[in-house]
């Protein structure tokens, strides 16, 4: 059985209902907790219920949260955490498959009703379970704009039955993906012409072209909510890393001119390849700023002082 914290604790004079239901991931459970922050320091009235597997609710369950958000359980239908990097076709395959029931299950639990649902694109059933209980739904997307438009421009080429090989030769960013799970992620992108809103992790002004695009072609609200981190537990002076201010810093450089480099926290990068990619930054003499994952200090020393190592922050 999936849990729930006690509806006693629910605010009658809430007017809507928001269920969140991130991809089972901690690049998309982040971004998604800190949207629903935002949105609830924005409209006090909205209770929303932040819906992840009993496994990541261990993860974050004690982590601190505005009193109108709540978090609601699944069973752990799909392979566990430490799993995932071992066979990640096998685990993007159970999100797309194994989910969609004990959401829905929990839908019908939750009081008061949900008035809207917010589901990661990656979340292949999130708009049909909002099409079958007539809830509106808003996608997320926590990578570029860009990205989702190159992955709809294929799918409108290709209305046929695809087949695996013919994903296999869409060129290099296809061919560093399983197949299976390329094939998955398009499906999902065919679902987004049929919700209601769609919400991206960037900002107009780098992509603007893009963003007319998807404004002009889709026919509900489409909105760049810039980046979703967390603004409401950040203070000023954590912007700084041994006393220099990184925000500064990147005001003085030329416009366009620094590269922003951040490996996420999934995959595993080796020593030696960490040590390259210092070493390619060092030898080309770009302006840069490196989120790097443990070892920030030893790569501080070797990547030359044309840019910054900072920590990374969970």
């Amino acid at each position: 059985m999936s849990k729930e914290e006690s509806s006693d604790m629910v605010d009658p004079t809430f007017s809507r209902h928001v269920a969140a239901m991130p991809f089972p991931g901690r690049g998309h459970i982040n971004p998604m907790m800190n949207l629903c922050k935002l949105l609830s320091s924005k409209i006090p009235q909205l209770l929303i219920t932040f819906v992840v597997t009993e496994e990541w609710l261990g993860f974050i369950g004690s982590d601190p949260k505005p009193d109108n958000i709540r978090f609601a359980t699944i069973q752990n239908v799909i392979p566990a955490e430490r799993l995932k990097a071992a066979d990640f076709p096998a685990f993007y395959e159970a999100v797309m498959t194994k989910m969609e029931d004990p959401f829905d299950q929990l839908l019908d639990r939750l009081e008061p009703p949900v008035t809207t649902i917010i589901a990661d694109i990656e979340v292949l059933w999130g708009v049909g379970v909002g099409i079958k209980r007539n809830i509106p739904v808003a996608l997320f997307w926590t990578m570029s704009a860009k990205f989702l438009s190159m992955l709809h421009r294929f799918n409108f080429l290709d209305h046929g039955d695809r087949e695996l090989d013919q994903i296999e030769v869409l060129g290099e960013v296809f061919e560093a993906n399983d197949p299976k799970v390329m094939k998955l992620a398009l499906e999902c992108i065919e679902m987004v012409p049929k919700a209601q809103y769609l919400l991206f992790t960037s900002v107009y002004e780098l992509e603007p072209k893009i963003f007319n695009s998807l404004q002009a072609e889709f026919a509900f609200p489409v909105y760049p909510i810039g980046p979703a981190i967390p603004y409401l537990e950040l203070e000023y002076d954590s912007c700084s890393d041994n006393g220099l201010d990184y925000l500064k810093w990147l005001d003085s450089q030329p416009k366009g001119s620094v590269l922003y480099i951040s490996l996420g926290s999934f995959l595993s990068v080796s020593s030696a390849q960490m040590d390259e990619i210092a070493a390619g930054l060092r030898d080309s003499g770009i302006r840069f700023i490196w989120v790097a994952r443990g070892e920030s200090s030893r790569l501080k020393e070797s990547c030359g002082d044309m840019g910054l190592v900072v920590p990374w922050c969970e």
